[in-house]
């Protein structure tokens, strides 16, 4: 193979670290890949560090020793946090996402991965200090902004499901009081998929009055899990009716929804 130049090699090395982010990658594998020395590799991994620090787009973490090497922590610019709940904001604030019932439809959203991604980088900036050990969700909607969350931060994912599964084995369930609906429901969570004592960080698509957030915590303490932190995409806040949960981060507010006008309105509500 021809041997790259410094500019090739660069560019090589960033897009490695960039599809393998959180992972702990040594400088051999450079070294043997690319045909060139350790300390040619590491003063390349210094230019690279530098242009992701100016474009905002995250930062390298070097490990020194044997089993040492370089970790990609990938971030999302401030400015580009910005727009992007804005955007999404005036995309869920158009009037035909009105649903009877009093709902706002968010599945097309949900499950793009252009619009999830930044969201998952913005979760995982917001929560990364509190160094959760697993990102916890509930079935359904939730689970592709959990996955981009657990990826920007390097962490396994686990899905509460709303009843037992013969496929998840021994399982703990618990009932709770839905708060937009106050109707009694079951969660359930297989024994195997989380260990005692994690560090837990929840992250669900909306929040009414936050019945079911109330009911993971619970849920949580079953396997005396330490919920450190709870992020919604988005939480509903057209009455002055307080949430049943505290200290969760929202990243945008629903703030009216009537069904008889058409006018609703979603803003940002994330303080980057």
């Amino acid at each position: 193979m021809e041997k790259m130049k410094r500019a090739e090699r660069m560019v090589a090395i960033t897009q490695v670290l960039m599809l393998n982010p959180n992972a702990l990658t040594p400088l051999t594998l450079f070294a043997e890949r690319f045909g060139t020395a350790k300390s040619t590799i590491s003063e390349d991994l210094m230019a690279v560090k530098g242009s992701l620090l100016l474009s905002g787009q995250g930062y390298l973490e070097t490990i020194s020793g044997a089993a040492g090497g370089v970790r990609y922590i990938p971030e999302i610019p401030r400015e580009e946090a910005s727009q992007v709940l804005t955007e999404l904001a005036d995309r869920l604030s158009d009037k035909e996402r009105i649903l009877a019932g009093g709902f706002l439809y968010m599945t097309d959203l949900l499950f793009n991965p252009s619009v999830l991604r930044p969201l998952g980088l913005i979760f995982a900036g917001a929560f990364r200090d509190k160094k959760p050990d697993v990102v916890v969700t509930i079935e359904t909607k939730g689970i592709p902004l959990a996955l981009v969350t657990a990826e920007a931060l390097g962490l396994p994912m686990v899905v509460i499901r709303s009843g037992n599964k013969v496929t998840e084995g021994s399982s703990v369930s618990i009932n709770y009081v839905s708060g937009s609906s106050r109707r009694i429901q079951t969660m359930s969570l297989s024994r195997r998929a989380l260990e005692p004592q994690r560090r837990v960080l929840v992250i669900d698509d909306f929040m009414k009055a936050g019945g079911t957030a109330l009911g993971i915590k619970d849920l949580m303490e079953e396997f005396e899990a330490n919920v450190v932190g709870m992020g919604v995409l988005v939480e509903a806040r057209m009455t002055e009716e307080p949430k049943l949960v505290e200290g969760y981060l929202a990243l945008l507010q629903l703030k009216e929804l009537d069904i008889a006008t058409g006018r609703t309105s979603v803003v940002p509500m994330y303080n980057l």
